[in-house]
Formats: C-alpha cells, structure tokens, sequence
C-alpha cells in the first residue's frame, strides 16, 4: 500500500458515512436557507473534515508501532472520527443558538 493510501485510508473509508452526515446537518432544519445559513454550514462541514485530516495525519506520526502494525490506522480511524464528530457537534450547537433568534425557525 502506498503511503498516501495509508496515511488517508480512514478518509476514504469514512467519506461515505461523512457525506451522509454532513447532508444531514445541511438540510436540518430547513429552515432559514439564507446566505449567511449556507456559509456556516459549509464552514462548518469543511472545518470538521480538516480537523478530521489532521488528527489522522498526527495519530499516525505519534502512534507506538510497538502494538502492531495495524495500531496506527486504528487510532487514527478513531481519533479523526471522534474529532469529527466534535466539531460538527460544536457547530450543530452554535448553529441552534444562533437560529433561536430568528423568525423563520420558529414557525
């Protein structure tokens, strides 16, 4: 396997299952659809995906190969998952506070 394969294996494994959540967080709610909602979605959505790259990319540099082999793939898998799913949690909230105000969400 090369070493970009390796290093992005948990990446392409995951963007299935990331684009299923990433659409789910950009059609709910569906309302208000204004310019300034579809910007923080799509922040958002690229945020968590590079905070995920990049937890991938660190949880190999530092994982003990004295575990095994497949040791790094697992943490990185599980680290850059759980990392993901942190930000879009975090943007999820900020995103629900911010539309508490707005008149259109609360129809």
């Amino acid at each position: 396997m090369s070493r970009f394969v390796e290093l992005n294996l948990a990446l392409i494994l995951f963007l299935p299952w990331f684009a299923i959540l990433g659409a789910l967080f950009w059609l709910y709610p569906r309302r208000p659809r204004n310019p300034a909602r579809k910007l923080f979605d799509a922040v958002s959505l690229a945020i968590s995906v590079c905070a995920f790259v990049l937890a991938v990319h660190w949880a190999h540099l530092h994982a003990g190969r004295e575990y095994g082999a497949m040791w790094p793939q697992i943490l990185a898998t599980s680290l850059g998952y759980g990392v993901f799913l942190a930000v879009l949690t975090v943007a999820f909230a900020l995103r629900w506070r911010w539309l508490r105000g707005v008149e259109d969400y609360r129809e």
